[in-house]
């Protein structure tokens, strides 16, 4: 089943903690699945001072430390840990990358491969101009001439730090390479339910028709952690909940489930959708920050190794959007992440207009519930419909009853794959439908910068929470009269 292009996977950071945790279980399942085409290699890059045996043995310590259930013995691992070779180089010196363009040929003529490139930058942002730049200038960002073959770039996020530093990154990667050679990655676009939503929305007739203000009360999306920072203080301290999980998760599930049906499931198409949608999401001004969104920081923040004792950085967020066109019109979005909450989970509630108050007008507004849709990303990943029913007895009791769908339940023999699997799926086969395009990523950008500004400029406005609850008390009643949120 060898679907994939030879290439070679030329990995930068490779002794991160990414690589271990995530790309090499990834590429080591799509081995095992038979994917990779005989000549596929794995090509780390890398400041620390190895070799292709020294870091081969880093690659099996990593299996079995973060995917224990992997063998690693045997001919099968053999063979995986065969295609991984290394290279080590800075990443701002030219003549790091004259070696690294000769290993890569030598490597081609021995495989008798085409030269096909795959450059991931797993690495700190802030060296991702300094990487695509000296790429560009080595020629390593085309293939030459002879070949006939494609050159592809991945970077993680975060795109940017605000809407400028996005611009910047994308001008930087656009003086040398094309868009369609760009793959923005962001793991929770692989997710089994995040891919379902269009099949959903799209694919079954029922729901279409009531997708709208019409009858759509409003939509909410929780993107929550049970855990703090876990030892990541201080890279999150100087980013906080919004840089970290708004700008990108929260607001890619916001596209999938605001956009118009695309003309076909063409990568552009769908993309050209979600764009739309972002736009169209009105911008809060600095003057409405303070009713239109709510910030909080868990207890305890202060005291977690690499925070500021001082620190006004935001560990909950929460955003009310409006969505202006014809769809959507007067139905309002409400976004919300943080951590120390309660639970993990990424879900979206669609509730739905309450029903006219004739035929029950006797009984208790809050005997008659609204139906509300349920998509669970993560974890347990389904689709539930809660809907109301008459409790057995005789009286006229209502209640409301879950219209389940388990995807575990549902496709109990199916092995739902880690995300980051059909992510380097896709890159390697040129699909970029599951990657955010530049001009995605500025739009979601414009429409943060104003918050996180209006934010730093009213200074400690910033309310408390205990760790294990839905976030600060102003969240509660930040949904307005007759709206509650969701407790997953």
């Amino acid at each position: 089943m060898n679907e994939l292009a030879p290439c070679v996977f030329v990995l930068f950071g490779a002794t991160g903690d990414l690589t271990k945790r995530k790309l090499a279980p990834a590429l080591y399942a799509l081995h095992r699945e038979g994917y990779l085409p005989p000549t596929f290699a794995v090509l780390a890059y890398a400041r620390r001072d190895k070799n292709d045996e020294s870091f081969r043995a880093d690659i099996k310590a990593a299996i079995t430390e973060f995917a224990p259930k992997l063998p690693t013995e045997g001919e099968d691992w053999d063979s995986f840990l065969a295609r991984w070779f290394y290279q080590r180089g800075e990443f701002d010196k030219p003549e790091d990358y004259a070696g690294l363009s000769e290993r890569l040929t030598q490597m081609d003529t021995e495989r008798n491969a085409p030269c096909n490139r795959l450059f991931y930058l797993a690495i700190p942002p802030e060296q991702y101009e300094t990487v695509a730049e000296q790429l560009g200038k080595a020629k390593l960002n085309k293939t030459a001439p002879d070949c006939g073959a494609w050159t592809r770039v991945i970077i993680e996020k975060p795109f940017g730090y605000d809407l400028e530093t996005s611009r910047q990154l994308n001008e930087t990667l656009g003086r040398f390479f094309g868009e369609d050679q760009v793959y923005r990655i962001d793991h929770y676009l692989g997710k089994e339910t995040v891919q379902n939503i269009l099949v959903f929305r799209f694919a079954n007739e029922i729901f279409e028709p009531l997708w709208n203000h019409k009858y759509i009360d409003h939509v909410q999306i929780t993107v929550s952690e049970k855990i703090g920072v876990e030892g990541r203080g201080n890279y999150f301290d100087q980013s906080g909940i919004a840089r970290d999980m708004l700008q990108n998760h929260a607001m890619q599930i916001l596209s999938l489930v605001a956009m118009e049906p695309p003309v076909s499931l063409d990568a552009n198409a769908v993309r050209d959708e979600k764009v739309k949608a972002v736009r169209a999401i009105r911008p809060i001004a600095k003057n409405e920050v303070s009713t239109m969104t709510v910030r909080g920081q868990y207890s305890g923040y202060r005291t977690e190794e690499g925070v500021a004792s001082d620190s006004i950085t935001e560990t909950y967020a929460a955003l009310k959007l409006h969505v202006d066109n014809w769809r959507w019109a007067g139905t309002p979005f409400f976004v919300r992440a943080g951590k120390a909450l309660p639970s993990r989970v990424t879900e979206i509630a669609v509730q739905f207009k309450s029903i006219p108050q004739v035929l029950f007008a006797k009984m208790k507004r809050d005997d008659v519930k609204p139906n509300v849709l349920v998509i669970r990303i993560q974890p347990d990943e389904g689709i539930h419909l809660v809907v109301g029913a008459k409790e057995p007895g005789q009286a006229m009791n209502l209640a409301p009853v879950d219209l389940s769908f388990s995807y575990r339940e549902a496709f109990p023999d199916a092995v739902i794959a880690d995300a980051y699997e059909r992510l380097l799926l896709d890159a390697i086969r040129g699909d970029a439908s599951l990657f955010t395009r530049g001009d995605e990523v500025q739009a979601s950008w414009a429409l943060l910068t104003p918050i996180l500004e209006a934010w730093r400029e009213s200074g400690r406005d910033v309310q408390p929470y205990f760790t294990n609850t839905w976030g600060p008390e102003r969240a509660n009643g930040f949904l307005g009269e007759g709206r509650t949120w969701r407790e997953p």
